[in-house]
């Protein structure tokens, strides 16, 4: 459990600002003050003797991972394509699809983290403020070979993590105090294994400019319907209504494939953190108690950001749809039998090796 202790108002006359987020303490003791080896399996449970020395070797590359992002990408370029020819053939100019389309996109990729961020109510942390939070990410970068991203933490009760950025050098790892509160130093060490782990695969970064596209194709068709649809030109209509039409099929198309993108992205970064920590069993037990608690979090609380659910270590307000085809993650059911298959692994092959899940 994670103990939140504000700062008084004033101290000794002299002002300070109230943040909320500093004292901050993992599971009741400083972890900054643990050595490395109080992390091991044998006080958490899992596997023995093993410990969380560094396996930067072992972390490679998800091949699986890596092609998916490939193709989803070759696949956003090709429908992107032929929607900027649907835009000139509806009578647009080069210069000013050219303008607009390139601006749309450097605005997506070097300021929708920190938009996202901002909205979302995210106070970046000092050591200061979170020394045992700033303490465990420092060594799980050590281990992942990954530069330290900028540390955030959200006043939520809902228990949820995420990262952000457009690289490993621009990127932005958050929790929520209500995760920090829930879990054990070990399961939350999991989780934000998780996350780095996201950043090390540059899937966010994927998935960040991936969003650039249907974002674009949802904004033609509002746009589209709002100043174009009822319009009496019979010279005009017939273009913009099929503008229209090619941005919903590229927005629809596009929905699909970031959603099948997000659940294999979490199996590749479930596997991360089982690298990266080598305990598979204290991030099962983290999601365990993550979907448990999620069921008794005020709804606004859930309702409030839901565009992120695909940055989430778990989705808010998680259900099951037809064929899981609308779900950004893997059900939890797939993600524990994953884990559990990671930690055989581990047993029988000294975590050498892990296959992909």
């Amino acid at each position: 459990m994670l103990r939140v202790m504000d700062p008084p108002a004033k101290v000794r006359g002299r002002s300070r600002v109230r943040t909320g987020l500093q004292g901050i303490r993992l599971g009741g003791a400083s972890l900054a003050a643990l050595p490395l080896g109080k992390f091991s399996a044998n006080r958490f449970g899992g596997f023995g003797k093993m410990s969380c020395m560094a396996r930067t070797s072992s972390f490679g590359k998800d091949t699986g991972l890596q092609a998916r992002m490939l193709v989803t990408m070759f696949l956003l370029g090709a429908l992107y394509a032929a929607l900027v020819a649907a835009l000139f053939a509806s009578g647009a100019s080069g210069i000013t699809i050219l303008l607009v389309a390139g601006g749309l996109l450097a605005l997506q990729l070097f300021t929708s983290d920190k938009i996202a961020l901002r909205a979302m109510g995210v106070h970046e942390v000092s050591p200061q403020q979170a020394p045992e939070l700033h303490a465990m990410i420092e060594r799980l970068c050590i281990q992942a070979d990954l530069p330290k991203p900028r540390i955030g933490v959200m006043e939520s009760q809902m228990p949820n993590a995420f990262a952000m950025g457009r690289s490993k050098k621009a990127a932005t790892v958050c929790a929520t105090t209500g995760i920090m509160e829930l879990l054990s130093p070990a399961e939350l060490e999991g989780v934000m294994a998780h996350e780095l782990s996201h950043i090390a695969n540059r899937d966010v970064a994927v998935m960040t400019a991936a969003s650039f596209f249907a974002s674009l194709a949802s904004m033609i068709v509002q746009f589209g319907f709002f100043f174009g649809g009822g319009g009496d030109d019979d010279e005009d209509g017939p273009g913009i209504l099929g503008l229209i039409a090619i941005s919903m099929i590229v927005y629809v198309i596009s929905f699909f494939l970031l959603q099948a993108l997000s659940r294999y992205r979490e199996f590749a970064a479930d596997r991360g953190s089982a690298i990266i920590t080598g305990r598979p069993s204290a991030l099962a037990s983290a999601l365990l108690k993550i979907a448990g608690t999620m069921e008794r979090v005020p709804q606004q609380d859930l309702r409030a950001h839901p565009e992120m659910n695909a940055f989430y270590i778990f989705p808010a307000g998680a259900k099951q749809s037809l064929f899981n085809l609308f779900s950004t993650h893997p059900p939890l059911e797939k993600r524990i039998a994953a884990l559990q298959r990671l930690e055989s692994q581990l047993q029988q092959g000294g975590g050498a090796a892990l296959a992909p899940a």
